[in-house]
């Protein structure tokens, strides 16, 4: 080969190995926009990512994949087409994301699906509908009317969520197809099985549980308002599954059928619950309970399992101040014999109306009496 040539091919060689980290300057630099799922694709490989207002067909899933460091602007509102299948309808993943709505709305056509009935029989519905598998930021974001459950929430390292709505107040009326029950049915608000996830500054209108921790550690829930729904929740437990580290702390719970509650599966084994604290709640209007702790899942009051060991749920700090109707229970607690253990610090909790539930198999609560 010719010195010439030789040369030549040395500089081309060259050209194209320094083109590469170029490629990706440029590629993490640039602006993506979407305007349909058309644009996807494309938006994705840049860093930030605008989304305008669009309309996603039916039977498809707006679906974000995005590099490490993404910024997300929402710039409109986004509607989901109906058909009926499994979902989700929006779904989002990657590391170090700032998602911001900038206050626009996932509307999930939601009228077009309820029937009473949620994910436990009549059409199929999409659920959930919101899939966040990101850690970071995302925050102001608002959700209106999902076919059934909202938020699905398995971030891969922490994440904030906040100043979010959820508005599922359409739900709460019948319709042709409920029999004159709430046509919104298991509407869930945000459902974690995660670590590192803090929730705050947000408003949860719905007609299932406001939060449903089923497993996970390290998660905060604070400073939010649950409406019309069935409370905060940890559970249900199902079997081998670890729940510790919760602090639920400053919300407001309206409406609901009770505000605080523990439930575990009556067939469940081997899970853990443990380290549940809350401070500062306040609870108005409860149909059932004020707290019930129950291990007789999905029952009510009925022969608890014991397969679920159940420790440290203490009501500590500021006072926790619920006010129940005059039918319902104040304080309701069902544990199988030898499953809920130690002692909990009950000190910072008062609940009003209604009657004393029963403490079945525990005699570990300290500074309560109902």
């Amino acid at each position: 080969m010719s010195t010439f040539v030789r040369l030549t091919s040395l500089i081309l060689l060259a050209r194209a190995i320094a083109a590469v980290p170029a490629a990706n300057a440029d590629s993490a630099s640039c602006t993506g926009t979407i305007s349909s799922l058309d644009d996807v694709g494309d938006a994705v490989k840049c860093t930030t990512v605008n989304i305008n207002s669009f309309t996603v067909p039916a039977g498809e899933t707006f679906n974000l994949s995005l590099q490490d460091g993404t910024t997300v602007n929402m710039q409109g509102d986004v509607t989901f087409a109906v058909q009926n299948w499994e979902g989700p309808l929006f779904q989002v993943s990657g590391k170090s994301i700032t998602f911001n709505g900038n206050g626009h709305t996932f509307d999930g056509n939601g009228p077009s699906y309820w029937d009473g009935q949620g994910g436990n029989g009549g059409v199929t519905k999409p659920a959930p509908m919101m899939k966040i598998k990101i850690s970071g930021a995302y925050t102001n974001v608002k959700v209106k009317n999902s076919p059934a459950r909202v938020y699905s929430v398995s971030n891969p390292a922490p994440l904030v969520m906040s100043n979010l709505t959820i508005d599922n107040s359409a739900g709460d009326a019948p319709n042709s197809q409920s029999d004159g029950k709430a046509a919104g049915h298991n509407t869930d608000g945000f459902d974690c099985s995660t670590t590192n996830l803090t929730i705050e500054d947000s408003t949860i209108h719905n007609q299932d549980d406001c939060l449903a921790i089923n497993k996970g550690s390290n998660i905060v829930f604070q400073r939010n308002t649950c409406i019309g729904g069935h409370g905060i929740s940890v559970g249900s437990i199902s079997s081998d599954v670890t729940v510790s580290g919760i602090v639920i702390q400053d919300n407001t719970i309206q409406d609901n059928d009770q505000a605080l509650r523990i439930k575990t599966k009556a067939s469940a084994s081997d899970s853990t619950v443990t380290n549940i604290t809350y401070s500062g709640n306040t609870g108005t209007g409860l149909r059932r309970f004020g707290v019930i702790i129950d291990q007789s899942y999905p029952s009510t009051l009925g022969a608890p399992g014991g397969g679920v060991k159940i420790s440290d749920v203490n009501f500590v700090g500021s006072m926790n101040s619920l006010s129940v109707a005059s039918d319902a229970m104040r304080v309701a607690v069902n544990c199988a014999s030898g499953s809920c253990t130690g002692t909990w610090d009950w000190s910072a909790l008062t609940v009003t109306g209604g009657t004393a539930g029963p403490i079945n198999n525990f005699t570990g609560i300290e500074n309560f009496s109902q």
